[in-house]
């Protein structure tokens, strides 16, 4: 792993409806965007709550800090990414404060530190399957590229740090009964934001067109996304599970060896292992 920090240009190239020029599969690309730069600080904070755990352990310090690096990088970008929707006249900070009120606000902090981890450790794993299924089934092609370029770095991305937090969550505490309490608060946070952002922005359109017949065929020979998470959800609760069982790993390097937004200035090597 190493951080990277490009740069896209999210100006007016972008078109509003950057998905098969179709409302409703942008805004569901969009709806993630909205939650992933407090939902990345939210795992960050989650993970370095146990530094005492990971500290002495160089392997796993040296991985949690390319996480923390990753993250960052993620959270930027999404935060330059809402600017964007701003500027192409959505209306996105009341459901930004509503969602954070309700996710941070108040499940965060009535959730115990190990909960939160937890909580971490089963978001990544959707995040990462969600990016194997855009390497595997191609589900961005049909993209601008820009966005499609962003979206594909931040998965692959995902795919080199899927299994930090779930490393972490195994030293502080193995325990079945809290990796399942976490995969229940991830899912239903995940769950219905992701719906009402989607719900937010759509109903911000003028009109909703018929969907294109390429989106149909796209998605009758793809399948859904959802199908996928359903998926995540029955192998996350097997007792030997670990995020490493998922792959994508030599698409996710295979892009991020031809990122053309990536600049060597714009790329940091990994924290240096500490001695032990």
């Amino acid at each position: 792993m190493q951080v990277r920090m490009p740069q896209f240009p999210l100006d007016e190239s972008v078109p509003r409806h950057w998905y098969f020029n179709h409302p409703v599969p942008t805004h569901l690309g969009n709806s993630l965007s909205l939650l992933f730069p407090a939902g990345e600080r939210f795992f960050m904070r989650s993970v370095r709550a146990f530094a005492e755990v990971y500290k002495n352990d160089p392997q796993l310090l040296a991985d949690v800090r390319t996480f923390f690096g990753q993250e960052g990088s993620h959270a930027r970008t999404h935060d330059e990414y809402i600017e964007m929707l701003e500027k192409q006249g959505y209306d996105v900070q009341k459901f930004l404060k509503f969602y954070e009120f309700i996710a941070y606000g108040l499940v965060e902090r009535f959730s115990s530190p190990k909960v939160r981890l937890a909580s971490t450790a089963a978001a990544e794993h959707f995040t990462a399957l969600l990016a194997e299924q855009a390497f595997t089934h191609r589900e961005l092609d049909a993209a601008h590229p820009v966005i499609r370029d962003l979206l594909m770095w931040h998965a692959a991305e995902e795919v080199e740090h899927r299994a930090v937090a779930f490393d972490v969550l195994q030293r502080v505490d193995k325990s079945y009964a809290l990796r399942m309490v976490g995969l229940a608060i991830a899912c239903s946070i995940l769950g219905s934001f992701w719906a009402m952002g989607t719900l937010v922005l759509v109903a911000q359109e003028d009109r909703i067109p018929p969907r294109p017949p390429e989106l149909l065929a796209f998605r009758k020979r793809r399948g859904s996304p959802f199908r996928v998470l359903a998926s995540g959800i029955r192998s996350y609760m097997r007792r030997d599970f670990h995020p490493n069982q998922t792959g994508g790993d030599e698409a996710a390097a295979e892009f991020l060896a031809s990122l053309s937004y990536l600049s060597p200035k714009k790329t940091r090597e990994p924290a240096a292992r500490p001695s032990a």
